[in-house]
């Protein structure tokens, strides 16, 4: 169960005046860019059709079940606590007619002629009440998950596994850059019902550890890497890909492409937050969010896994300068 004390503060008298600030951040920068777009809980609820299975017509649970599920069950836990509205993205259109236009040029069809639901959705809740504060940034507990109808096979009938992605961790808000890690994302969630979903959201929040994650969070700022080393770490990044997959097997995975590791470098120079120091000497933390920076143009049926794999590199390099180890990144 998530817990308050110094590190994890609770807003009182100023609870309206944060959640005004905040909420301008969450709706003027999308949590994730590449080939989205953004919607409400009303749009997705009342104009988008719902996919069934094919074998008996019985609908999946749709976008809309799955955010209000994740929504009640935050505000079950969480009561007492500023919950900000969800914040969704969408991609992979699926666009269709009703038949009386069946016969229509599209560009002649009316809009309530028109259908549509999209392939792919991610969306994220802020809790601004319980927050804490890492090298100078303000990070909010923030819940969320996917779902990409592409994984289930709807050719199946009711009953079949419905596969989603949930997590939660913090949001930084002075980029929007979600900060995960591997104890709060389960990637792989298989159901067949809402209230199986229900369960498996309710036990992920209970069971996460938020002082435990901010602290190693925290921890970061304590390690840095010399432009040397971060210039033989980006060399490293994109040698990666090209390896035998024999030698890749003892080397920790990189899930960012070549056009991400174009923005961290970058952004190394650049980034008004994250930037290098004067010297040329980058924290791991500032590291971490150069990467999550960057994971917001993957699509969203990779953009967890990417989130994850950023604070796994991370904790790859602190041990290495904290054990003085060998590390095949910086070696």
């Amino acid at each position: 169960m998530l817990t308050t004390n110094e590190e994890i503060k609770t807003v009182g008298e100023t609870l309206p005046e944060v959640l005004e600030d905040i909420e301008i951040i969450s709706t003027s920068k999308p949590f994730i860019e590449a080939n989205t777009i953004g919607s409400t809980l009303t749009e997705v609820k009342h104009s988008h059709i719902i996919p069934v299975f094919i074998k008996d017509n019985e609908p999946v649970i749709s976008h809309c079940e799955f955010i209000e599920t994740a929504l009640g069950t935050v505000m079950d836990i969480f009561r007492g606590e500023g919950i900000l509205k969800p914040n969704i993205r969408l991609s992979h259109p699926i666009k269709g007619r009703i038949p009386e236009a069946k016969l229509k040029p599209a560009n002649a069809l009316l809009e309530h002629e028109k259908t549509i639901y999209y392939e792919r959705m991610a969306f994220v809740i802020e809790v601004p009440t319980i927050y804490t504060e890492i090298g100078g940034n303000r990070l909010n507990l923030t819940i969320g998950g996917v779902k990409s109808y592409n994984l289930d096979n709807l050719y199946n009938k009711l009953g079949a596994d419905q596969h989603f992605k949930i997590f939660v961790g913090f949001k930084n808000t002075v980029c929007t850059n979600m900060c995960v890690s591997t104890d709060g994302l389960i990637a792989s969630l298989k159901v067949k019902n809402l209230e199986m979903l229900k369960n498996a959201i309710r036990m992920m929040l209970q069971d996460f550890n938020a002082v435990q994650m901010a602290d190693q969070f925290k921890d970061l700022c304590n390690y840095e890497l010399t432009e040397q080393q971060f210039a033989q770490l980006i060399g490293r990044c994109r040698m990666y890909r090209y390896l035998p997959e024999s030698l890749q097997l003892n080397i920790p995975e990189l899930m960012f492409g070549e056009s991400q590791l174009n923005t961290i470098c970058n952004d190394y120079y650049r980034d008004k937050a994250f930037c290098r120091s004067e010297e040329g000497n980058l924290n791991l933390w500032r590291l971490f969010n150069l990467f999550t920076g960057a994971n917001k143009s993957s699509y969203i049926d990779t953009f967890l896994d990417r989130s994850v794999n950023a604070f796994q590199l991370v904790n790859v390099l602190q041990d290495a300068i904290k054990q003085k180890n060998t590390c095949w990144y910086l070696n």
